[in-house]
């Protein structure tokens, strides 16, 4: 008999910020691999793409949506995160092409991680504080974002 997981009570914003600093110190153990460590290198790659696979997607489904119609001049904020989620994407694509031991490789994950700062950055100091300050029921929130993730994974 499986039981049912759920978000553990944490709201949208909350399991957001979870996803980022997972991520976060997962491109700070694929930095402190050495240079011949293609092995590990590849797999850790791989699962950092699978976990920015999952959470683009659930930002892109039910999290941007919603911040759409509670906030209506987020807009332009929106947007830039869209054209971000884009550029990681293909980022993405091009470390799942490659083997480890490409000149390329390591410095390809490098412009990942640092776009992927540069997102969170904005996400977490720009868009929380103005959803916080909406109606949103970021608990019912986040038990859809975890559930969908769950669902995806």
């Amino acid at each position: 008999m499986t039981t049912k997981q759920s978000a553990g009570g944490k709201d949208a914003l909350a399991l957001l910020r979870e996803d980022h600093a997972n991520v976060k110190k997962a491109f700070a153990e694929f930095e402190e691999l050495g240079d011949r460590a293609y092995v590990g290198k590849k797999r850790l790659a791989e699962e950092i793409c699978k976990d920015l696979e999952l959470h683009t997607r659930i930002e892109e489904e039910i999290f941007y949506p919603a911040v759409r119609r509670a906030l209506k001049d987020a807009a332009p904020l929106l947007d830039e995160a869209l054209v971000e989620h884009g550029s990681a994407k293909t980022l993405i694509k091009q470390i799942q092409g490659m083997d480890a031991s490409a000149e390329l490789f390591d410095a390809t994950v490098k412009v990942l991680s640092e776009y992927i700062d540069h997102h969170v950055k904005e996400e977490e100091q720009e868009m929380f504080p103005l959803v916080r300050k909406t109606d949103l029921d970021l608990k019912v929130l986040g038990e859809e974002l975890f559930a969908r993730k769950q669902k995806l994974a």
